[in-house]
């Protein structure tokens, strides 16, 4: 059972409202990501999240299809020098 003092508070900062906002994990160990949050990260219902502790934080980060990276490195230059051997 959880008392007080066993309560996280994960806050997430909306830039568009300028503003904190707070989540509570609640006894299942589960939070409620702001509504502006996943607006803005386009997180879905039943989609997988990487989780990443650092230092003294939680970091989720929303698992993408390779797919939506499609044409993300159009118009990169592909001159660069390289070594014999690393072509194919």
């Amino acid at each position: 059972m959880l008392c007080e003092s066993d309560i996280i508070v994960l806050r997430y900062f909306d830039r568009l409202e300028n503003r904190m906002q707070e989540v509570t994990v609640s006894t299942k160990y589960q939070v409620v990501i702001p509504k502006a949050a996943r607006k803005h990260l386009r997180i879905l219902p039943g989609q997988k999240m990487q989780v990443i502790s650092y230092d003294d934080r939680i970091v989720l980060v929303p698992l993408r299809p390779i797919q939506e990276a499609r044409g993300s490195l159009k118009g990169i230059s592909t001159d660069v020098p390289r070594e014999e051997e690393d072509r194919v």
